[in-house]
């Protein structure tokens, strides 16, 4: 086995040097301009992705090479203040949608008293209802959605409707 191979495929690929030269910066750069912490550690994950999607256009000069990493970094981050915009105008619409319904106001106590039934449910067992009842897909598709065979799903719905009968009443 070749010492290369011994490494693995990425280890001393110019690429992951750079990146392992850069990372911490890069971390600095996104830390200073964005709000989130967590969204800088998010940030510097996915320049390494864009990174290595565009490895074949690395620059063989070591200072260019860094600038071109800037440019990609720069470019996620624009990508990530227009999305975080597109979530906020979106929420903002929601919140005014929801202000404006009163059918969102009126609380039901029969409605909480579900609620707090499902909230009751295993993880597992609350999904396939919540899918099924709260968001309109059979069972079969809530098995897709959830990555579980039809007829777990199927499992998982029967004892959860037993369950919420017998809290119900």
């Amino acid at each position: 086995m070749t010492e290369l191979a011994a490494r693995g495929p990425t280890h001393g690929h110019p690429v992951s040097e750079l990146f392992a030269t850069e990372s911490g910066a890069l971390l600095r750069y996104f830390l200073r301009r964005t709000e989130i912490r967590e969204d800088a550690a998010d940030l510097v994950g996915d320049t390494a992705l864009a990174l290595w999607r565009r490895a074949d256009d690395l620059p063989g000069d070591p200072e260019r090479a860094r600038m071109w990493l800037y440019g990609i970094a720069r470019h996620t981050l624009s990508t990530h203040r227009r999305g975080a915009i597109r979530r906020s105008a979106l929420a903002d619409r929601l919140r005014d949608e929801l202000a404006a319904s009163p059918a969102f106001e009126v609380r039901d106590a029969a409605l909480d008293e579900v609620r707090d039934a499902v909230r009751g449910l295993r993880r597992r067992d609350q999904e396939v209802v919540l899918l099924v009842h709260w968001e309109g897909f059979t069972v079969t598709q809530a098995a897709a959605i959830l990555g579980i065979r039809t007829g777990t799903a199927q499992m998982r719905y029967s004892r959860a409707r037993a369950r919420l009968r017998a809290a119900l009443g």
